[in-house]
This record gives structure tokens, sequence and C-alpha cells, in this order.
């Protein structure tokens, strides 16, 4: 799914035609790509199996396993065991348990008898829905919409950027990603 859809681009454009929408749909596609890859997050739910290795487990609390993407909710959680055994959610807990969703953690409870194994070629597998959101913010999708017509808009540019100062005194600026593009993905950003 696009964070937005061509008809968003071409009310933001201004442009009536659907003659282009295949070049829209291209710029779209290219601006939610920038926004996933400067964020290392996507924004919308993608239902996955993702595996996690023993380096995975927390070095200081063993009953806690970092996830390397965002939960938005669990369906299946198996153990690494040679067995394959189901984990219920009665035996986990998600965390950030305040801040959640999205879950960047799974602990097991305490007491249960649960521990994280992986045996011989086995991995901790979760399915699940993962991402930020199940729909992406509505300051995500304006930076998507800028930077979808900053790149659609690049057909029509030079094919390189300069700098110059022209007798008049006027400063012709290069050009760039849209610096309030930046700003919004700057409070999304995700260290990995």
């Amino acid at each position: 799914m696009m964070y937005i859809t061509a008809e968003d681009l071409r009310r933001y454009l201004g442009a009536e035609a659907t003659t282009q929408d295949d070049l829209l749909q291209e710029a779209i596609s290219d601006a939610q790509t920038y926004i996933e890859s400067q964020t290392n997050r996507w924004f919308e739910a993608r239902t996955a199996t993702r595996y996690f290795e023993r380096a995975k487990r927390d070095e200081h609390n063993s009953a806690i396993l970092h996830l390397d993407a965002d939960l938005l909710t669990v369906t299946t959680l198996t153990n690494g065991d040679s067995d394959g055994t189901e984990i219920t959610s009665d035996y986990y807990w998600l965390l950030d348990r305040n801040e959640g969703p999205p879950y960047h953690q799974i602990q097991l409870t305490s007491g249960d008898g649960y521990y994280w194994q992986w045996d011989e070629d086995c991995w901790v597998s979760v399915l699940g829905t993962w991402g930020y959101s199940a729909t992406p913010p509505a300051d995500i999708r304006r930076a998507c919409t800028a930077l979808a017509a900053y790149f659609y808009r690049q057909k029509d540019a030079q094919t390189f950027d300069t700098t110059a100062v022209v007798e008049s005194g006027a400063l012709v600026i290069p050009q760039g990603i849209p610096a309030t593009v930046d700003r919004i993905l700057l409070r999304y950003r995700k260290m990995i």
C-alpha cells in the first residue's frame, strides 16, 4: 500500500490530467522508499513472520527479546526449540507496555517455566503485524506528498545542480530534498 495516492499528488500539484499517473506513481514510490530508508521504519501495517537469533536476547535480562522492527500485534510467537513450541499471550508482554504500539521487545513473564531457546538450526519466530502504525500518520503523509512532488518535478529540472550569483544579485540555490521533509523524518528516525 502506498502512503498517498496519485489523486492526492495531483491535487497537491494542481494537476487535473491523469495522463501522467505512471510518473506520479513512480514519484510516490520513490518518496516512500526514501522515507523508509531515512527513518528505518515503515508506516503501514505489514503481516509477516520475522525470525530472531540468540544475539537478540537481552544481555542483562534473559527474559527479554529485542525486536529489529516496530511490532503492532502478535499472532503467533514460537520459541526456538526443536519442537517449535508456541508461547501464548498469557506468557509474555510486549514492551514498552506504557508507550506502545509500536513495541520493540517481548518479555517472557516470570515464573511460568518459559525461557528463550535456540536449538540447533532453530530460531524464535514472531508472526505478527509489523510497522510504526497501521496507517501513515498525517505528517508522514504530508512529507510523502511534498517529496513525491519534488521527485515528480525533477523530470523538468536540469540534470545537475548549480549555484550562481547573477548580476542582479539573485542567488540560484541548488536543488535538494525539501527541508520540511527532513524535519518531519527526523522525529521518526530509529537508530539501528
